[in-house]
């Protein structure tokens, strides 16, 4: 595919995957969704905070009426 390259290990294995984002500009959707399932696995493993303690922490910050 136009725009998108892989980088190699010493046994010529992909690693890596470089994506030109501007060339593949009509993925537009696709690369968003890709994004954000890599930051979603990424913070799986992250502590959970229940959603009222979020909404009383930003209402003390002043953040949310």
């Amino acid at each position: 595919m136009k725009g998108v390259s892989y980088l190699t290990d010493e046994n010529n294995n992909k690693r890596a995957v470089v994506i030109d984002i501007k060339t593949i500009e009509r993925y537009d959707e696709e690369l968003e969704d890709l994004l954000d399932g890599i930051i979603a696995e990424s913070r799986k493993n992250d502590e959970k905070v229940p959603l009222e303690k979020v909404i009383s922490n930003l209402k003390k910050m002043g953040k949310l009426k």
